[in-house]
């Protein structure tokens, strides 16, 4: 059997290694289009700020782990596949059969359609060619403009101010983290940033960028501003690299559209990681959750499959942890509530604290929480399992942050504290 994998980020390797694992004498082949080492691209922020090494993002330390597995690694971008002939066409102009093939491409930057976006000075931060660029140019005083402030975008934020930057934030949104956050968590975050001197425009565009005098650039923004910067870094969110499969017979909407075993609609095609569009339990529809979490999950449970075996996907939740310069925000499923149901929310702006929970009946379906890091855990709990909180619904709409209780009652089922909301009541 020739298992091939498209991909060399962490969907890739870990699908190589399961496979390696399960199928002992078959022959695995992982494509990746960088001539680098294979590496996380989660890992670049620290790099930026100094915390790791090149070395430090890549993802197996040992030179010859891939060898000593006999994982043939190729260096080249799958053009075309062909799902019925079973081959896949590289740019080397190299022709690749396989038996099983796995689509982990991941994500691209999506580049918006801004006259100078191609000058020298723009980059996006999504490969470690950019983040040696971005190093090179993001020295302490250096006068920096950042298109988004979505979730990568904050990341890359963090590294910035790091490394000791002049920082302004460009935002489309009317809000930072607009995907993630509702209107008082993503205002809060903004007025957090300002006061660690980053300078943030939300509901502001980027028109153009032009040359200024020597390497520098002007930036003309939609509220009439115009601001000369050293570097541009373009964090406007990213899109599944899937362009390579029209045409194939894969069926493909948002992502590559994948069952619980995280096949294709073609027998012994799989996709895991950013390009993977799978169930979401919590929202009923299918989503690309790009996650790390989930990609590894989905690298898994794909490769056991390839390998033979039985194997499915529990689902993905949309979850996500986010640091901002210190200020700890969390998104949980659909955080914007659902048609017909309920929500409770409570804010201490004072304390940059907030909590905003959705319910669909008695199930918390979504919640957003700014500065309350003790509730992570029993929120994802709660969203993931599904938790039935039958009377504790009504305890969490007046006081939201009877989440613990609710938890320890509800999904574990623990006597002591199932009579805690009659006594708190007293």
């Amino acid at each position: 059997m020739h298992h091939v994998i498209l991909g060399a980020g962490p969907a890739g390797i870990i699908a190589a290694e399961t496979l390696r694992k399960h199928a002992p004498h078959d022959t695995i082949t992982v494509v990746g289009d960088e001539r680098e080492s294979p590496y996380s691209r989660m890992a670049i922020p620290y790099l930026l700020i100094g915390n790791v090494k090149e070395s430090g993002t890549h993802l197996r330390k040992n030179p010859k782990h891939y060898s000593d597995l006999k994982i043939n690694m190729i260096q080249a971008r799958a053009k075309s596949v062909d799902a019925a002939g079973r081959k896949i066409v590289l740019d080397n102009s190299e022709t690749l059969k396989f038996d099983t093939l796995l689509i982990a491409t991941g994500s691209s930057p999506v580049s918006p359609p801004i006259p100078g976006i191609d000058l020298p000075g723009v980059h996006p931060c999504w490969t470690l060619a950019d983040a040696r660029a971005i190093q090179s140019l993001a020295t302490k005083g250096a006068r920096v403009l950042q298109m988004g402030a979505g979730f990568i975008g904050c990341i890359i934020m963090e590294s910035l101010a790091a490394r000791g930057v002049k920082l302004s934030v460009v935002e489309m949104g009317d809000r930072m983290v607009p995907r993630m956050m509702g209107p008082t968590a993503g205002g809060m975050i903004k007025d957090w940033c300002e006061a660690k001197g980053v300078e943030v425009f939300t509901g502001t565009k980027v028109e153009a960028i032009s040359k200024s005098a020597g390497k520098a650039l002007n930036v003309k923004l939609s509220n009439g501003k115009m601001l000369e910067v050293d570097l541009v870094i373009s964090a406007t969110g990213v899109k599944p690299s899937i362009d390579f499969l029209k045409e194939s017979g894969i069926t493909c909407l948002q992502g590559v559209l994948t069952d619980a075993a995280m096949q294709t609609n073609v027998p012994g095609i799989y996709a895991a990681g950013d390009c993977a569009e799978a169930f979401d339990k919590v929202s009923g529809k299918t989503i690309v959750s790009a996650i790390q979490p989930n990609a590894a999950e989905q690298a898994r449970v794909a490769a056991l499959n390839m390998a033979g075996q039985s194997a499915e996907l529990k689902g993905v939740t949309q979850i996500n942890v986010l640091d901002t310069l210190g200020l700890i925000s969390a998104s949980f499923g659909d955080w914007q509530g659902v048609p017909g149901g309920e929500h409770a929310e409570l804010t201490d702006k004072a304390e940059g604290r907030h909590l905003s929970l959705q319910f669909s009946g008695d199930v918390l379906v979504g919640c957003n929480s700014v500065g309350w890091t003790e509730h992570v855990g029993v929120m994802r709990g709660l969203v993931e399992g599904q938790v039935k909180l039958g009377k504790w619904k009504d305890a969490l709409k007046a006081d939201p942050t009877q989440l613990v209780p609710a938890y320890l009652a509800c999904a574990q089922g623990q006597g002591q504290w199932s009579g805690a909301l009659d006594e708190r009541r007293r």
